[in-house]
């Protein structure tokens, strides 16, 4: 099993930058990509960002990119997600992910089928 720990979330205005952490512990070697994913109230969850372990290739969706940029620390096991110009649109819980397949699969990947998930953190962009 893999256990993810999402953290970094909270209150912020808009225009204002956060920086998530998702650490991952457990049989992390069966893990080959780790992403974020973000739900807001009545909404779908949708992928945010994901990245390889093996070579830190990373895809986002049209519209994350140039806002978002995800990174991965792979001797502590961790992935972040550093957000700029957030907006209020952009408040959410935020998941943290990880799966099997690579980053380019999760992207297209509905996200009930990927592997393992965190609890998530919240985070509010106020105006």
């Amino acid at each position: 099993q893999v256990q993810l720990v999402e953290s970094g979330g909270g209150l912020v205005q808009a225009g204002g930058s956060l920086r998530l952490s998702c650490a991952a512990s457990g049989r992390t070697f069966s893990m080959y990509a780790t992403g974020w994913f973000r739900q807001a109230t009545g909404n779908e969850r949708e992928f945010v960002a994901a990245i390889d372990w093996s070579d830190g290739s990373t895809i986002y969706p049209d519209s994350m990119k140039g806002r978002v940029t995800i990174s991965r620390a792979n001797a502590k096991n961790t992935v972040y997600l550093q957000m700029n110009s957030l907006k209020p649109e952009d408040t959410a819980v935020y998941y943290c992910a990880g799966d099997r397949a690579t980053a380019q699969t999760m992207s297209r990947s509905y996200w009930k089928n990927l592997d393992y998930w965190g609890k998530g953190t919240l985070v509010t962009v106020s105006s």
